[in-house]
């Protein structure tokens, strides 16, 4: 039980840090790289599969990118760009934060019932899973629409000779 309560501390502390720079994130234009790169360094995580503590089987698998794939669902609807000046921002969105820690009650609740009848190990792999499955979506999202109006911001360079 220490480690699940660990965990929680764990996760609580990390929503308030990914809460604190989604702020200060809206106050700077975006970019492709501060879009992409969160995915990227959180899939060195996948290391954790390494040792057979972590590893998960099949079905769980699939269960954990399932509902990290639906909790992304809300994320993508409270992230919106906007375009101010010359740049592309990311629009504060009161929701977002409501959605974030109700998103993490979720978490913490499964990872309470289900502390009971799955290993910790395993437990931790399918959490790890369950955010992978939901930050990708996202960011893929945030991407095309940062690019949407990437192009409508600086015109579309498509070649005309190129039919």
């Amino acid at each position: 039980m220490n480690y699940v309560l660990a965990s929680t501390v764990g996760a609580v502390g990390m929503a308030i840090f990914v809460t604190i720079m989604r702020m200060k994130a809206a106050k700077k234009p975006a970019s492709a790289k501060k879009i992409i790169l969160p995915p990227i360094f959180m899939s060195t995580g996948a290391l954790m599969f390494l040792f057979p503590m972590f590893r998960v089987h099949f079905l769980q698998i699939i269960e954990a990118l399932i509902v990290g794939i639906l909790f992304s669902i809300l994320l993508i609807k409270t992230s919106k760009f906007e375009i101010r000046g010359e740049d592309i921002y990311l629009k504060r969105s009161k929701a977002f934060v409501f959605i974030l820690f109700g998103l993490l009650a979720v978490r913490v609740v499964a990872k309470l019932v289900l502390s009971s009848t799955i290993d910790f190990g395993e437990l931790s792999g399918m959490f790890w899973i369950l955010a992978f499955g939901m930050i990708v979506p996202w960011r893929i999202a945030m991407y095309m629409q940062f690019n949407k109006l990437k192009k409508e911001l600086h015109g579309d360079t498509v070649n005309p000779n190129m039919n």
